[in-house]
């Protein structure tokens, strides 16, 4: 008997159980291998016409460095056989949409020599027919050929298993899941919608790319530590063209306050200061304060604080640093700043600030949160994405492809499989199950735990969660299309607009953000247009219990209240120019993004300390693990890319995959006595894992949260 050993991520859930990883044996199959001693094109298609699938219209073709060699039908009879080389390959595509391709590493046949049957070299895939063929040289699992994947389908657990599932692409997910790849993790993300991204996602209508949520791209720099998105796309060999924002945010704020927070520190400074001049000492000091916290975090490589090891190494490094951020850790940014700052209006306006970053003002922001944002917006400054946000997570998708690992779209994750009070695997809407070591979910914590754990004990650490956190609110969001010439020539990319009332800061509808990213880049919008997305914060509960046509004419009602107040206040005439319209609703996001009441994260029921009461990436269930907003250390780009780093480097050390390293790096100055007390206290075997310091710490940040 042969085991055919399929290494590739194969495909359609109706044909037979192709598989990755799995071994499947045909001892009939095998008995006429054995006694093939070379290519014979007959004898071949005689061999394989015995063994239909279940779906009769496939190809089967493979790709190994940028080649591809095609079946058709299982036939090898009436065909030209021969490589095609990537650059043909690239040419073909598919005639309609809905034809998708899946393609992998060779089909290796242990008895034979390598990949080869004779002379000729063999491979496999699926795809329909002819008429409507496809080939690409690389990352064929990606946005524009989604793929399904066979599930458990009659193959057992023990050989079905990933290193890592993943439910979800959003921003967290992904990168999770492209740094445990590339430590050589086997994963699967599973993405419910048809693209990655979540609310870093995009769509397409009438010539126009829309970014889902935020334009505001923070850790896109190429210099520091906190450059996380551009560390996540080069470790898996990706690199985006971007384009500079010489303004964060222009604020246009009750009283005729107008501020533009400008690329360079010292401008965005000296514009402050001259709007509160008897206020210059105090914003130095508060804004320093900022750096302080900002610059220690810069310094550190940013990895897992559950990890024991990890923690020590960075601590005999930096230990003013991490003293530093270990300070600052109970502390809320509205506390700082009124040690410094007396001015109402001021402090108002460091609310905005604040408002921006968490949803909630000044005295409820996490300081090191707020320090990440107000210094890295000048660090390394907002640097948008030629062709949109969503271009990120496609990107990091491709990416994971590249690794050898998969991801499935139209994936709807219904529950996590448990097995022993374990998290084993998930299952699907339509019945499929996947197992993997461990399941990361890049859902909200309500969602993990109320929905797909649904009807399971909440842990306590969950319920803790629960007292000290609620749900923040979801947004009602507009995109639009305008004649550019309703724009002045130098407007900014961002605005925040609060005419009336500071009071009206955190009120849903009361404060509005504004992005026009084709101030930036004008290919997203067709020639002599831009792009307007409007957002302000809204309660799903505001758009329940009523008729479809009720929930209608209110969209088009609060939309055009929303559009009026930004036509009184910035760009007259702005209604007679839209073109294009599109209004979304806290239901919209809760259906297409799968967050329970389209919320953005968690949000403090009261004051909070700091960041204390912030769940890390474990959770009270065995292999569980999750990543994204909800987790340390929040909402944001920057924070939930963080969230994702510091889950892969946990994950990766429970099951084996981080390099034995006591991350120390080799260019740091580390004293003898250092030296001396790691090898005592950390001998090679807990180099990996150290299941003792482990626990001792996680009990130790358990203890913590509590004090929240």
């Amino acid at each position: 008997m042969v085991d055919l050993t399929f290494n590739s991520p194969l495909v359609n859930h109706n044909s037979q159980v192709f598989s990755p990883q799995n071994t499947i044996k045909f001892s009939a199959l095998s008995h006429k291998l054995q006694q093939i001693q070379s290519f014979d094109t007959q004898r071949t298609f005689n061999m394989f016409s015995s063994y239909r699938p279940r779906s009769q219209n496939h190809n089967i073709f493979s790709f190994e460095h940028g080649k591809a060699l095609a079946f058709s039908d299982y036939k090898l009879s009436n065909l030209n056989l021969g490589h095609i080389n990537a650059a043909q390959g690239r040419k073909f595509r598919p005639r309609k949409e809905r034809n998708h391709l899946s393609s992998g590493d060779m089909l290796k046949i242990k008895t034979f020599n390598g990949y080869k049957l004779g002379s000729v070299e063999l491979g496999y895939g699926e795809k329909k027919r002819n008429r409507h063929f496809v080939l690409m040289a690389k990352s064929v699992l990606n946005v524009e050929n989604a793929v399904e994947i066979e599930g458990n389908g009659g193959v057992s657990r023990e050989t079905n298993k990933y290193d890592a599932i993943v439910i979800g692409s959003g921003i967290g997910g992904l990168v999770a899941a492209t740094q445990l790849a590339v430590k050589g993790a086997r994963v699967l993300v599973l993405e419910k919608y048809v693209i990655p991204g979540g609310s870093s996602g995009y769509y397409q209508r009438d010539g126009y790319t829309f970014d889902v949520g935020s334009s505001v791209m923070f850790g896109f720099s190429d210099k520091g530590n906190l450059n996380l998105i551009t560390q996540a796309l080069a470790a898996v060999g990706c690199e985006m063209e971007v384009i500079p924002d010489p303004t964060t945010v222009h604020f246009h704020l009750p009283n005729d306050l107008s501020v533009q927070v400008h690329r360079e520190y010292s401008e965005f400074i000296a514009e402050l200061t001259s709007k509160f001049p008897h206020e210059k000492e105090g914003i130095l000091a508060f804004y320093d304060e900022c750096w302080k916290i900002f610059n220690a975090l810069n310094s550190l490589e940013l990895k897992s604080l559950e990890e024991p090891i990890y923690l020590f190494g960075q601590f005999f490094q930096k230990p003013l640093e991490c003293l530093t951020l270990a300070y600052y850790l109970p502390q809320n940014t509205g506390d700082i700043a009124r040690k410094y700052i007396k001015d109402p209006q001021l402090l108002s306006f460091i609310d905005a600030e604040c408002f921006i970053v968490s949803t909630v003002n000044a005295l409820q922001t996490p300081m090191i949160n707020a320090s990440m944002v107000l210094c890295d917006r000048h660090f390394g400054g907002i640097n948008y994405p030629v062709g949109g946000v969503g271009g990120i997570a496609k990107a990091l998708a491709n990416g994971l492809v590249d690794q050898g690992s998969e991801i499935l779209y139209k994936a709807n994750v219904t529950g996590i499989v448990l097995q022993d009070g374990k998290a084993v695997g998930v299952r699907l809407s339509d019945g499929r199950e996947f197992f993997a070591k461990t399941i990361i979910s890049n859902a909200t914590r309500w969602d993990t735990f109320g929905k797909l754990l649904k009807g399971e004990k909440l842990p306590k650490e969950e319920e803790n969660f629960q007292k000290v956190y609620v749900k923040a609110p979801s947004f009602l969001s507009i995109h639009m299309g305008v004649k550019a010439q309703v724009l002045p020539p130098d407007t900014d990319c961002h605005h925040f607009v609060l005419e009336d009332s500071w009071t009206r800061l955190e009120e849903p509808y009361g404060s509005i953000f504004l992005s026009i990213p084709t101030v930036l880049d004008s290919s997203l919008a067709p020639e002599g247009r831009h792009i307007l997305h409007i957002f302000t914060t809204s309660s799903i509960e505001d758009w329940q219990g009523m008729s479809q046509k009720d929930y209608n004419a209110k969209k088009e009602l609060v939309a055009d209240e929303i559009i009026s107040r930004l036509e009184k206040k910035l760009f007259p005439g702005l209604k007679k120019s839209i073109v294009f319209k599109e209004v979304g609703t806290p239901k919209t996001h809760r259906r297409y993004l799968a967050r329970d009441k389209g919320t953005y994260g968690p949000m403090p029921r009261g004051t909070p300390k700091g960041l204390l009461g912030m769940p890390f990436n474990t959770t009270g269930i065995d292999n569980l693990y999750c990543v994204g907003d909800s987790c340390f250390p929040g909402q944001g780009v920057i924070a939930v890319a963080f969230s994702g780093v510091m889950c892969a480097h946990r994950v990766a050390a429970d099951i084996g995959k981080r390099p034995s390293s006591c991350v120390i790096s080799q260019n740091a100055y580390v004293n003898s006595s250092v030296h001396v007390f790691l090898k005592i206290a950390l001998p090679r075997g807990l180099e990996k894992k150290a299941p003792v310091l482990d626990a001792a710490l996680l009990k130790l940040l358990g203890w913590l949260r509590t004090l929240a």
